[in-house]
């Protein structure tokens, strides 16, 4: 069994969902020694999070940001938790709501994706700045 543990920063991206599926793979190039095992990405960060979904049609990625502002909005009454801006709150519960880390089953040394899928970072603040993810690829 081969396990390989790596940590990177992200650039900082605005607001939205991003593909980062290539600076993952950058990060990691012994998974192409790895003929059947694991990839999991971990985010360190309470108000991003990480998800797999539609890596070819960008609007896909515009739809979940729409979406997620409306199904948790900012300004809201009942917030107690305000002190670091109104985007902070719904940045939290968006994490929670969408999760810190994605596992994906790597195959003859390559990440065994469908073919539209793709790694997000789910950034929910407005400057939420650097993103560090630590990246573990095991198997054999």
């Amino acid at each position: 069994m081969k396990i390989f543990q790596r940590e990177t920063k992200l650039e900082a991206y605005r607001r939205g969902f991003h593909l980062i599926t290539d600076e993952i793979l950058n990060v990691c190039p012994e998974i192409k020694d790895i003929k059947v095992g694991q990839l999991q990405v971990f985010i360190k960060h309470t108000s991003a999070s990480l998800t797999i979904n539609e890596n070819a049609d960008y609007t896909v990625r515009q739809d979940f940001e729409s979406h997620f502002n409306e199904m948790v909005p900012e300004n809201v009454a009942y917030y107690k938790h305000t002190y670091e801006g109104s985007d902070d709150m719904p940045a939290h519960i968006k994490a929670s709501i969408l999760g810190t880390s994605v596992q994906i089953p790597i195959t003859n040394g390559k990440l065994n994706l469908g073919i539209w899928q793709g790694v997000y970072l789910c950034e929910h603040r407005d400057y939420g700045g650097q993103r560090n993810l630590v990246i573990t690829v095991f198997g054999e």
